[in-house]
């Protein structure tokens, strides 16, 4: 815990009143777990004792003062590592020279079996990912999962955040969340069109944002929630059977028959139509003996 303060020297070393009117005492403790809160409380006493708030470009300046600070930070985070390269480096190379060489043809079996696992681990990543228990993804900065209805999203932020330092921008076919003054978290086109109008998002105990969209077309697995992030395999999707009982009972009957179908094609089996079709032939070849099918191409 650290106490930032301003005091006033003995009286034989005061300044002139002038220039104590001037200087005004702040007092604050800060605690590292809510940074944030620090920050509110410099802004309130700035804006009670200045001007500063009336600026038509306060917040050209503060994002300024915030840049400044974060280049800063970065310079001396990048310098510092720098250091610890070139050192171990310099390590690196007195091992090398120390180390025996291994027999070239176990080296060329070492490299072959690196290009060989770094070829499927691309491959893996080129492909359709394996979605997670909600249906969804869990990318760097946030995570999503859906059902047939809705898509939840989960944005962890800084511990002690309040609900007026986020932005969240929710549109038919677009959505943009993230901190205000920060680069967005998710900024991009979603994959289908929402209820714009049925979306809603919460601060869930100061911790993460948690977004609500509720789809437009209420028959379909999204693939991704925003264009350019890795497609998930819908076809390894597992909806929670015991919430079939909450549908109403057409749309249970069309989500069971899309699990069917599902199921199906993983077999190499037909699905519902293809079998319905079947037996309509099969029963029309039945009603009528006298026509030959002999040479019928059916598809």
């Amino acid at each position: 815990m650290a106490i930032l303060s301003e005091y006033e020297e003995d009286d034989h070393k005061k300044p002139s009143s002038s220039a104590a009117s001037a200087k005004k005492p702040f007092n604050a403790a800060f605690d590292p777990s809510d940074p944030l809160g620090f920050l509110e409380k410099v802004f309130e006493f700035v804006a009670k004792e200045s001007d500063l708030f009336k600026s038509d470009s306060l917040v050209a300046d503060v994002n300024a003062v915030v840049r400044m600070v974060k280049d800063k930070v970065e310079a001396e985070e990048k310098k510092r590592k720098e250091g610890k390269v070139e050192g171990g480096k310099v390590e690196k190379k007195i091992k090398e020279v120390e180390a025996p060489l291994p027999p070239k043809k176990e080296a060329v079996k070492e490299v072959v079996m690196e290009e060989n696992g770094s070829g499927s681990k691309a491959e893996e990543e080129k492909g359709a990912r394996a979605p997670n228990k909600g249906n969804g993804l869990d990318m760097d900065k946030y995570s999503w999962g859906q059902s047939l209805q809705e898509v939840n999203i989960s944005v962890p932020v800084p511990p002690g955040t309040k609900s007026r330092f986020i932005t969240c921008e929710i549109k038919k076919k677009h959505l943009k969340v993230g901190l205000k003054g920060q680069p967005p978290v998710i900024d991009g086109e979603l994959y289908q069109p929402v209820k714009v109008d049925d979306c809603f998002w919460s601060l869930e105990d100061q911790k993460s944002i948690s977004i609500l969209l509720t789809k437009h077309n209420q028959m379909e697995w999204w693939k991704y929630l925003v264009k350019g992030e890795p497609e998930i395999d819908t076809q390894k999707v597992e909806p929670e059977n015991s919430k079939l009982s909450d549908l109403d009972p057409e749309t249970r009957s069309t989500v069971e028959k899309m699990m069917f179908d599902q199921r199906q094609k993983q077999m190499g089996l037909p699905t519902s139509d293809e079998m319905q079709k079947q037996e309509i032939l099969k029963k029309f070849m039945t009603e009528h003996p006298e026509m030959d099918f002999s040479r019928a191409k059916i598809n």
